[in-house]
């Protein structure tokens, strides 16, 4: 589904992706792992079009989509969710989901969209006329994974989903990206939680200061020494 071909990005003088190479294949969980800084999210600010790529090739669904507007890859179908949520804090979560349907012709089509995602997050549906600010961590990530979801999209990028949330929290969010992949929608994850993610991927990768130091099936890497001392406080 998703094809990167020595991928390379640079914020200024500094190269932050060195040429990586990754696969996404349709209907798997793929994650990437890896410390602050290795460039994690600014792969998926790549493939999103966010940050113009310096170098190599993005292929979706057997069209190159490297540095074209970003709006035109979410139309493609592929949709992320940042870090840290970037809600819109004074709008009600009715408003944000909305937001995310922009791409969506038609009232009926969206308030269809609308009622699929409060079904995956029925907490959204009690609160949709409560500001989005004043909503707690756990409820935040899961209106910031339904607005994505809004598009209809076939590629889900989750950028670091478990940040900052308190453990219960953190146990539900990936129990809900399971249940997306189950539904049918291939998953890029990027996560600091290594376990969590590795339990739920089919195939991960560990970026090192923006190269791929490592690749493997998600369950070889949660026994691999490097991985467990690095990544899983083994």
């Amino acid at each position: 589904m998703l094809k990167i071909n020595n991928m390379a990005a640079h914020y200024g003088n500094i190269q932050a992706l060195k040429g990586i190479s990754l696969e996404v294949p349709e209907g798997q969980i793929v994650t990437i792992l890896g410390a602050n800084g290795a460039g994690k999210s600014t792969t998926l600010r790549s493939i999103s079009g966010i940050v113009p790529i310096t170098g190599g090739e993005v292929e979706f669904m057997g069209q190159r989509i490297d540095n074209i507007p970003p709006e035109k890859i979410v139309r493609a179908g592929i949709s992320q969710v940042p870090e840290g949520r970037e809600l819109f804090p004074e709008l009600t979560v009715a408003e944000n989901l909305r937001m995310g349907a922009y791409t969506l012709r038609g009232s009926k089509k969206i308030e269809e969209h609308l009622e699929r995602v409060q079904g995956h997050f029925p907490i959204l549906a009690e609160r949709r006329n409560q500001h989005a600010g004043t909503l707690s961590g756990g409820e935040q990530q899961m209106l910031a994974i339904g607005r994505s979801l809004m598009c209809e999209p076939k590629l889900l990028m989750l950028d670091e989903p478990s940040l900052g949330l308190a453990p219960l929290f953190v146990k539900e969010i990936f129990e809900i990206i399971s249940e997306i992949h189950k539904a049918g929608i291939t998953i890029l994850l990027v996560e600091q939680n290594a376990n969590k993610a590795l339990q739920i991927a089919d195939y991960g990768y560990v970026l090192e200061t923006g190269s791929i130091g490592l690749q493997d099936q998600a369950s070889n890497l949660l026994s691999n020494d490097h991985v467990r001392k690095a990544y899983l406080g083994a």
